[in-house]
């Protein structure tokens, strides 16, 4: 593990999401720790876009943005909000330059799969019929999202294809969250790692998905079996890595954690999406575990925000 980040781990909440309404309250603790972000070149908002049920958002409009992102925050499908993705939302909004609209969708397992998707794809869609009043072009909206947002985002991207939806722009996967059948090497092997850990991560599984049995992994996401309106784990739109096809997609920024569970699925997924003739960029940062960003005194920290705004910049631009 990277010198700069051992010293914090016993700082952070044990790996532990039996109790989701604990988890909740030590997540929004965190949260309030961190760094206040610089907002001055920048107006946020508080809306509310129309669904069913109607989706809380907060929006960060740089001056002189061009491009939009639907933001969906972490905490394993059963914690977090806008406000505890303020400081991250406002630090990608700041290093990219693009609006940012930070989603605030239901959580499992009060609301499980499909409701924190519909969430996210009914803000896809108000972000592209109301570009014009954002300031954005509706031809530059890209998703992403940081852990089970990064699943939630590839999961959009994935909607939005197969309903002829909003055009996206661009994928920006940061440690996502994709497969429920925890098969990999790093979610069989790492049953310790700090913040998310094997055990926490079939919890978050077990509140978004519930006692569903996975069966049918191969069915194509467009099919009655695995339609968005069933709770079904068996659908690509639940566990976006249960995809058999990938092409057709928008392209990829995946970052993986060395010391992350969902790092080998998230390479997996990277290798397919390429495989697939969709254009990805790939980093695996050594020395890091997920969510390790969070401690941002640590060099690797601060290189890991930047590069998520410099990277949705450049896919926005042009």
């Amino acid at each position: 593990m990277d010198p700069e980040l051992e010293a914090f781990v016993p700082l952070f909440p044990p790996a532990d999401l039996s109790d989701p309404f604990t988890a909740r309250k030590s997540f929004a603790e965190l949260a309030a720790r961190m760094p206040a972000p610089d907002t001055s070149g920048m107006e946020i908002e508080d809306r509310t876009v129309a669904a069913d049920p109607d989706v809380p958002v907060r929006i960060y409009r740089p001056h002189l943005a061009h491009g939009a992102i639907v933001w969906l925050h972490g905490g394993g499908f059963v914690m977090g909000d806008v406000d505890t993705e303020h400081p991250w939302a406002a630090r990608l909004a700041d290093g990219s330059g693009a609006v940012v609209i930070s989603v605030g969708y239901r959580l499992a397992p009060e609301h499980r799969f499909p409701a924190a998707l519909d969430d996210a794809y009914a803000v896809l869609e108000w972000t592209a019929e109301h570009a014009a009043e954002l300031g954005v072009d509706p031809e530059r909206i890209a998703v992403g999202g940081h852990s089970a947002g990064g699943g939630l985002a590839a999961a959009v991207a994935l909607r939005a294809r197969e309903e002829q939806g909003p055009p996206i722009r661009f994928q920006l996967l940061n440690q996502p969250g994709l497969d429920d059948r925890l098969e990999t090497w790093s979610a069989r092997n790492f049953t310790d790692t700090p913040w998310l850990n094997r055990g926490k991560l079939a919890a978050a599984w077990r509140h978004y998905l519930g006692d569903t049995p996975a069966t049918q992994p191969n069915a194509p996401a467009n099919s009655p079996a695995t339609s968005p309106a069933t709770s079904s784990a068996t659908s690509p739109y639940a566990a976006p890595a249960r995809a058999t096809d990938l092409s057709g997609l928008p392209p990829a920024y995946v970052a993986t954690a060395e010391l992350c569970p969902n790092r080998d699925e998230d390479i997996a997924y990277a290798l397919r999406l390429l495989q697939a003739g969709v254009s990805v960029e790939l980093h695996q940062w050594p020395g890091t575990f997920h969510g390790s960003q969070a401690i941002m005194s640590a060099e690797v920290s601060q290189r890991q925000i930047a590069e998520l705004g410099d990277t949705l910049r450049r896919a926005l631009a042009g």
